[in-house]
């Protein structure tokens, strides 16, 4: 399992690299900072430390169901799924601006984790507990893009 864990930690820091490149100056932009945000907006810095926090567990976490051996080629193609939305989120939203297909792009990736917790608990169980951390930020976020949508 610890190769498989590595081999996921890599695509996952992958996945938050090309996502980091494509925001050109995300946060600190001047579109970003001028938009109407939600009062519960965490400050910056807290994006990267919760996001590292949430593709470790998640690593753990996809690396169990592959090991379990079922529904593996499921769990594969939900994992590009997730990796291509999560991904392309920065993206949209912060290259483009475009804060409505954001939205979709991450409710459409809050379902696809939703899917891995519903689809996997009987088969890993405790370690369901792994992925909580990824589905409870993405609420998060996907609350703060909805305002954003909704307030500008």
């Amino acid at each position: 399992m610890l190769k498989k864990t590595l081999l996921f930690l890599l695509l996952n820091f992958a996945a938050l690299g090309l996502g980091s490149l494509v925001t050109k100056n995300g946060v600190a932009s001047e579109w970003y900072q001028q938009l109407n945000k939600a009062p519960w907006t965490p400050p910056g810095y807290l994006f990267g430390i919760a996001w590292s926090v949430i593709m470790i567990c998640f690593a753990v976490y996809i690396a169990k169901i592959i090991t379990s051996k079922t529904s593996v080629r499921f769990a594969i193609i939900l994992y590009i799924f997730q990796w291509i939305l999560n991904t392309s989120w920065n993206y949209v939203f912060f290259y483009y601006h475009l804060d409505v297909i954001g939205l979709f792009v991450i409710v459409s990736l809050t379902l696809v984790i939703f899917t891995f917790l519903i689809k996997y608990y009987k088969l890993i169980q405790f370690y369901s507990l792994w992925i909580a951390p990824y589905l409870i930020w993405l609420l998060i976020a996907t609350s703060l893009n909805a305002y954003i949508v909704f307030m500008n």
